[in-house]
Order: structure tokens, then C-alpha cells, then sequence
């Protein structure tokens, strides 16, 4: 018996629960794509598995439906794949443990994968009923959406005939989406130079006789989608830990040993930890010097974060958790000298984070942002993940320009991947009077249309179609990118009646 048996709609949430089965994180796509296909096949629908793994899916109209236009629906086959730090789910291999609170679905430790897997159980929903009438369907499910849509960008669309296009990536009912940002990515390494001592000065060093290992780690943090809450204050842990390392590095010389903070570049890091050497004399200064930066950054963030905490202390070689794979944390834990050290804390603070301007046309809107989402040690380098975000291409280059020169006067390298361009508005729009009007006749007020900070693919699908005319939809679901993602049920079901009443629609 499934965790969701009994919920309604019982067609969408089993099609949630089987993919919750199979693990599909960024990356990591193969099976869950190969499951899609042999859906299509087992029900004799057409389908096309591209070499990237995208899948498209077209089930042909229902009576009475022939000589309407078709429908594309849309949304992506991965998800972000956070765990709680006490999680032990293994998210490349284990399955989801969903589980049902309060009206919610959860996953047990980690993200739950509602973005966009509530998309993926729509499609497959309409795609095995037999008593919704529709016109042609034409289902598009991309995958490693979450790393830079690069499955949108990838996919060849020239064998569909619609022209009008219901994305389903969306996580607030009764808003409909009409516009986005586009974005790119940007990877800063900064080079860090192992120190040159004597053996047995090392071994000294090593055991603690002339410094002392510490460990800063920052936790409590609420975290986030990097688009839709980035203006919100929250904190970012690779950012203020290493505003309190480079203070650190200011006033004791300090040698990193290792760092790592944050799970993926479009996510806002809730943890982030290093451990560094410090002058043996130093050690209550410093762990002093910790305490009174945290209390101010604590001040600072006042209620947008109320649960930050850092915590420094004393520590073995031992005591350091092995870090994840690709990481340094795990290595022979040789010193960073304290000259490459503060070079590469200083250009982590120097580098820009979060809001950097608001949209001058719709109030409340963020034009352009970043976000510093992974920091790792790697191959005698500090490495940064950003992912950055804007609706006016020509500022995200800008930034990303900007970025590359501060990366450049500090002898690191920042490279630009994955760049993707935005959605822009329509003035005139068929399709969304369509959504506009049939959820007026069913709710009794109209959806709020809204352009978003985040992305979704309909800018690079439309780049495909000539005049493809796009909306995004979807149920209410709530700290996405994060292990306290959830999914609420009954806007599941509101949202099923909603898109059945759309496609149903005659012209």
C-alpha cells in the first residue's frame, strides 16, 4: 500500500509516488526517462527519447476535440536532490520517503521533488485516463532543468504542431506566470598554494605543538530558492562564513584546511563549515573574535533567520567529517598558506551576492541576482557555484563580466556556463485569456499574472516554436530547493480540476 493511496486525485498522487521511487536529481535522469518511455510505450502512445534523455509523449485528441489546436504541456524530470545533514538516504540511489502532515506531502530528511515532479504525475495522469476530453496532447519533460535547462536547450521540437504552451513548473495557485528571468552560471576558482615546511616543522604543525586546528561551522539557516527568495534577507552560509574567515584571516594569519558549503548553485546554502590553523597563542582570541561576528551577523538578520548559529571550536585531524565526493575534506588535510588563503578569502568577499537591482517597471520584482550555492575545496582551489539570474540579458552579462574581473584581480578564474535567455511578457495573449477566464468561472476571481525572478523553460522552448504563446501554472508548495519542501494536497486536486477545464475548453 503506497504512502499517498487514498489521496485525491488518486491517479496524480500514484504517478507522484511511483516517480518518488526512482531517484532523478539533476544529472542523474537516465531511469526515470527510461520509465517515462516505457509508460508511453505500454499504452501505445508516440514517443521520442532524445540522446540527452528529454522525453515527448502525444497522445492524439478525444472525440469532438480533432479540430482544436493541440496543447504542449511542459515541465522537467529532475529535481534538486537536498538532504537534511542527518539524513542517510542516499539520494543517487534510495527512493524518497514521502510521508503526509497536516494536508502536506514531505519527503523524510530531504527535498521532496514537488519541483517539478507534480508536473511529470499531471502528464502521465492525462496521458492513461480515458474520460478527459482534450485536443492532441504534446508532453514535453526535460530533464537537468535545475542545472541550466539544459535539456530545453538540447531538445528538438520540430516534429509538434501546437503553438500554445501550459507549463506546469509552477509553485503558487492561482498565479499565473507570464514572463521570467534568464540566468547562466558561473564557476570561480581561486588557487590556493599548499605550504612549503619542513617534515618535521609539518608533523609539529599536524599534531598541535605550534598551531591549532579549528573548526567554524555556520547552521540554522533557512535557506531557499535561489529566485523566488532571494529578496527575502535570508542568510547565505558560504557568504558569512567566509566574511568571518576573512576577518579571521585579517587579525591571525590564518591556514585553510578545508571548506565546503551548500548542495547546488540555484539553492541558498543553509550550512557551510571549514577548518583552518591558527597560531596555538591565538586560539581563545580567535574563537573570541567568531563569537562577536556571529552576534552581529545574528543582529543583522533579526527574524529573516532566527535560528542561525555558528559554532567554533578546537578540533583534531580526526574530528573532521570527510567531505563529499570531489571535495578536499577528505585529502591528506595539508595547510593552505595563510598568504594564498586570505587572497582567496578576500575574493570570495569581494564577489557580489544576492539582490543587485529591481525591476524599474513592475514594483516589487528583482531584475537581477546572484547566488554563491556551492563552495568546495577541489584540486588545490576554492571553487564557486553561482547561479545567475536576470530579466535583462544585458545586465546578466554584465554581472557575469563584473564577476570575471574581480575573479581576475585576484589571480582567479571565473567561468560563464549554461547561459539561457528570458521569457519575455506577450501584450497579446489567446491562451492566458483562456486561463484567465475559466479560472474566473470556477474560483470567482481572477489569478493574480505575475513576472517571476526565478526560470522556467518557456523562453528557450519559444526560441523553438515561432509564436509560441506560453503560460505557467501549478499547486501551492512551499520551501522548494530545501529537505522542508512540501506539497499541498488539496491545491493538487483544485489545480487537476482547473487544467482539466482548460484543455476541455472549445474556441
Amino acid at each position: 500500500m503506497g504512502v499517498l493511496e487514498g489521496l485525491e486525485p488518486q491517479s496524480v498522487f500514484h504517478y507522484f509516488e511511483e516517480i518518488s521511487r526512482i531517484p532523478h536529481g539533476s544529472g542523474n535522469v537516465k531511469q526515470i526517462s527510461d520509465y517515462l518511455k516505457k509508460f508511453a510505450v505500454d499504452r501505445g502512445l508516440e514517443c521520442i527519447q532524445d540522446e540527452l534523455f528529454n522525453v515527448i509523449i502525444i497522445k492524439e485528441a478525444t472525440p469532438g476535440y480533432e479540430q482544436e489546436e493541440p496543447y504542449i504541456l511542459q515541465g522537467h524530470m529532475d529535481m534538486v536532490a537536498v538532504s537534511a545533514p542527518d539524513c542517510d538516504i542516499d539520494m543517487t540511489k534510495d527512493p524518497l520517503r514521502l510521508c503526509v502532515e497536516n494536508g502536506r506531502i514531505h519527503a523524510k530528511g530531504t527535498s521532496l521533488g514537488g519541483d517539478d515532479g507534480i508536473a511529470v504525475a499531471y502528464a502521465l495522469a492525462l496521458l492513461d485516463a480515458d474520460n478527459i476530453s482534450h485536443p492532441r496532447l504534446e508532453v514535453i519533460l526535460t530533464v537537468d532543468e535545475e542545472t541550466g535547462m539544459e535539456g530545453a536547450k538540447g531538445i528538438d521540437l520540430s516534429m509538434l504542431r501546437g503553438k500554445r504552451l501550459i507549463n506546469l513548473d509552477q509553485e503558487e495557485e492561482g498565479v499565473v506566470i507570464t514572463s521570467c528571468a534568464g540566468g547562466a552560471r558561473v564557476d570561480v576558482s581561486i588557487p590556493l598554494q599548499e605550504e612549503v615546511v619542513e617534515e618535521e616543522a609539518a608533523q609539529q604543525s599536524a599534531t598541535g605543538q605550534n598551531r591549532q586546528l579549528m573548526q567554524v561551522k555556520i547552521t540554522g539557516l533557512l535557506g531557499g530558492h535561489s529566485g523566488i527568495e532571494i529578496n527575502k534577507g535570508r542568510g547565505n552560509a558560504n557568504c558569512l562564513l567566509g566574511r568571518i574567515l576573512e576577518g579571521m584571516s585579517e587579525r591571525f594569519a590564518i591556514s585553510l584546511v578545508t571548506m565546503r558549503g551548500g548542495v547546488a548553485d540555484n539553492a541558498i546554502p543553509r550550512e557551510a563549515e571549514a577548518t583552518v590553523l591558527v597560531d596555538i597563542t591565538r586560539v581563545e582570541a580567535a574563537i573570541a573574535y567568531v563569537q562577536e561576528e556571529a552576534g552581529r551577523i545574528k543582529q543583522e538578520l533579526g527574524d529573516k533567520d532566527p535560528a542561525f548559529a555558528v559554532d567554533c571550536s578546537a578540533v583534531n585531524q580526526q574530528e573532521i567529517p570527510d567531505g563529499k565526493e570531489g571535495s578536499e575534506a577528505g585529502r591528506e588535510r595539508k595547510p593552505y598558506d595563510a598568504a594564498s588563503t586570505a587572497q582567496a578569502l578576500t575574493c570570495l568577499c569581494k564577489l557580489p551576492n544576492g539582490v543587485i537591482a529591481m525591476s524599474r517597471d513592475l514594483e516589487g520584482l528583482v531584475q537581477t541576482s546572484l547566488n554563491l550555492g556551492v563552495a568546495t575545496l577541489e584540486q588545490g582551489a576554492l571553487k564557486l557555484s553561482y547561479a545567475v539570474r536576470s530579466s535583462v540579458d544585458e545586465d546578466r552579462e554584465a554581472l557575469c563580466r563584473q564577476m570575471q574581473e574581480i575573479a581576475k584581480e585576484t589571480g582567479a578564474v571565473a567561468e560563464v556556463r549554461n547561459t539561457y535567455t528570458g521569457w519575455a511578457y506577450r501584450t497579446e495573449s489567446p491562451l492566458r485569456d483562456i486561463i484567465v477566464e475559466i479560472y474566473e468561472k470556477m474560483y470567482g476571481k481572477k489569478p493574480v499574472l505575475e513576472a517571476i525572478h526565478a526560470g522556467v523553460e518557456c523562453g528557450i522552448l519559444a526560441s523553438k516554436i515561432p509564436n509560441l504563446d506560453c503560460v505557467s501554472i501549478g499547486p501551492d508548495m512551499a520551501d522548494v530547493h530545501t529537505a522542508q519542501e512540501s506539497l499541498d494536497i488539496a491545491s493538487v486536486q483544485r489545480m487537476w480540476e482547473y487544467l482539466q477545464a482548460v484543455l476541455a475548453y472549445k474556441c
